[in-house]
């Protein structure tokens, strides 16, 4: 029996390396909610991947912030024995997927520490090591974009994925194919096109790419399969996925022939295991995505991505990708452009106190 103590929270910002634009806009640093929960058996950890805008979906941090704090944390301090499998039902509260799987982490991170288990084994990884990819943001031109890319596969990243928006896509792709024509190439346009930009993935179809990744709005499936339809190369669904009852939807639609699984957009790690589930049931490829998250997101994004049914390189980049100087202990890039699986008991990370007070912008404790 767990019985949760307290909880806290922290609202940290990193800055980035390089400032990372896609079609919503630009990132110059990564802020983020941290929970922690203190329970009569340890603590444990959880990161929320909201961001400062509600662009990505509807949930953002202040948002977030208060929804934790005013319902999902209450309703756990007063749970006898909560299970990580109740938090999607806390409260009765709907949505705030992100905020839930922050929380959701966390629980399980202090019970997994407990039983001195790593996420990795209860989620049911089959590797020690996961194949990793990068996401590269819109550059200022062609060349820079193609320096970009230079630099990422020289460091042994096995796919590289490239941000595009209209105006800023066919050229610039071709630009990068035509340097590297060996390269796993694969684009993300972020929904920033309707069903009418079909001449768009027809020239990109003709480039050889692993995958468009949602080229239009995360509400449409029909449209979607339309346009895949029209394509030999695969549509990659991310936003449109928040359930497995989406990834269910979207695959009877024939909208996508890929899935990106985001744990905390579906609203954790246990309903991210369920689309990994529904998606290899029906021999769809998956693969881990990421949002831009620190060595604590990271971690667990690792565990998930060593899944049997995640077949793809995900963007489970290196610490250094984006930080100067990570959270917790820096994450490296490995052999094989892969990276090691945490094997320490729960995320198998923790922040380091130094760089927690340095990168703290608010903390807020909730007592029981």
């Amino acid at each position: 029996m767990t019985r949760v103590l307290a909880a806290e929270l922290r609202l940290v910002a990193l800055p980035l390396v390089r400032p990372f634009r896609t079609s919503f806009g630009e990132e110059r640093e990564k802020e983020c909610i941290l929970v922690r929960l203190e329970t009569d058996r340890g603590e444990g950890w959880g990161e929320c991947v909201a961001g400062p805008r509600p662009d990505f979906s509807g949930e953002f941090n202040e948002a977030a912030w208060l929804a934790l704090r005013d319902h999902l944390v209450p309703a756990l301090l007063a749970a006898d024995d909560p299970r990580p499998e109740d938090v999607r039902s806390l409260g009765g509260v709907r949505g705030n997927r992100m905020a839930k799987a922050a929380l959701e982490m966390a629980l399980l991170d202090a019970e997994l520490r407990a039983e001195g288990r790593s996420l990795a084994s209860f989620l049911g990884a089959t590797k020690d090591r996961v194949a990793c990819g990068v996401s590269v943001g819109i550059a200022g031109s062609p060349e820079e974009l193609v320096e970009q890319v230079a630099g990422y596969l020289a460091e042994g990243y096995v796919r590289v994925k490239l941000k595009i928006e209209p105006g800023l896509d066919v050229e610039r792709v071709r630009a990068v194919r035509k340097s590297f024509p060996d390269a796993a190439l694969s684009v993300d346009a972020n929904a920033a096109y309707t069903l009418a930009d079909a001449d768009v993935f027809r020239a990109l179809d003709e480039l050889g790419l692993l995958m468009i990744e949602q080229p239009l709005s995360h509400e449409d499936l029909v449209d979607h399969a339309e346009l895949q339809r029209r394509l030999a190369t695969p549509i990659c669904l991310d936003e449109s996925i928040r359930s497995a009852a989406d990834a269910r939807a979207a695959i009877a639609l024939g909208a996508c022939r890929i899935v990106n699984v985001k744990q905390g957009r579906v609203g954790g790690l246990l309903e991210a295991v369920r689309v990994h589930d529904v998606c290899r049931a029906q021999g769809l490829p998956v693969w881990c995505g990421g949002m831009l998250e620190t060595g604590i997101g990271r971690a667990a994004n690792l565990a998930l991505a060593a899944l049997p049914g995640f077949t793809l390189p995900g963007d489970t980049s290196a610490s250094g990708r984006y930080f100067a100087e990570d959270l917790t202990e820096p994450f490296v890039l490995g052999p094989g452009g892969t990276m090691a699986v945490p094997t320490g008991p729960g995320l198998g990370v923790e922040p380091r106190p130094d760089r927690l007070r340095a990168c703290t912008r608010r903390v807020e404790r909730i007592p029981g």
